[in-house]
């Protein structure tokens, strides 16, 4: 039995520039933060899960939500991302860190499971499946999971100093990681978008959950799949939105 301590730190803040307080929007009368929260706790790796947002004043709403949902929080710098993941890891004893946003309310605990498996299993600095090299992606976006260590985050709140470092999370990680594993997917499903950050991605996701909620997350990969292939429409909702871009 592996007794390292696996903390999920979601990133989640309510200034999103293309739609702003977007994890706060209802679906189903429930916030997005509270169903993306709801399917990580199905993780049968994750001892912990913690919300990272900013000690901005408008973000109180967002610890206002975590509160009524029951999830940690932590409360650190705005633009300093790296520092707020950090600090997060470090308040929460984290020894192995799975990164996931905020804007993915169709995440799916067993593709969670899959990859933080394969890291405990194997010798890697990180294992992901959210890759910008799009030959390597084969997951939707909305599935986006990496899974590093403390050790491999501390490396980096220590010694990143492009401003870019320290707006994202693992750019430093990646750029000085000697063993990094792009975990994909038998079947390319990387054409699906089911992130957040627009409104056809909002009405998208909100078509789906109307198809496959009903009051509990008892659906993942294949059963979205599958909705999607059978209705054809659901996919021209949002395929022409552009991801944005790191650097």
């Amino acid at each position: 039995m592996d007794d390292r301590n696996v903390v999920a730190i979601i990133q989640a803040r309510v200034g999103s520039t293309r739609l702003p307080k977007k994890v706060l929007k209802n679906i189903d009368d429930k916030s997005v933060l509270n169903h993306v929260v709801a399917r990580v706790n199905q993780s049968k790796y994750i001892d912990k899960v913690v919300i990272a947002t900013t000690d901005l004043e408008q973000d109180y709403e967002i610890v206002k939500e975590c509160e009524k949902i029951g999830v940690n929080y932590f409360r650190g710098s705005e633009s300093d991302v790296l520092s707020r993941y950090y600090h997060a890891a470090k308040q929460n004893n984290a020894d192995i860190v799975i990164r996931i946003t905020s804007d993915c309310p169709l995440i799916d605990p067993n593709v969670i499971d899959d990859i933080v498996k394969f890291y405990l299993d194997n010798d890697y600095d990180v294992v992901t499946n959210a890759v910008s090299d799009l030959t390597k992606r084969t997951y939707p976006r909305g599935l986006d999971t990496e899974v590093f260590s403390f050790d491999k985050l501390e490396q980096a709140y220590n010694e990143a100093n492009e401003d870019y470092h320290k707006e994202h999370v693992t750019p430093y990680i990646y750029e000085n990681a000697d063993k990094v594993y792009y975990y994909m997917n038998d079947i390319d499903y990387s054409k699906y978008r089911w992130t957040l950050d627009t409104e056809e991605d909002f009405e998208l996701i909100n078509r789906l959950y109307n198809l496959l909620y009903k009051g509990k997350h008892d659906f993942y990969l294949n059963d979205i799949v599958k909705v999607m292939e059978e209705n054809k429409e659901l996919y021209k909702i949002n395929e022409h939105i552009e991801q944005k871009k790191i650097r």
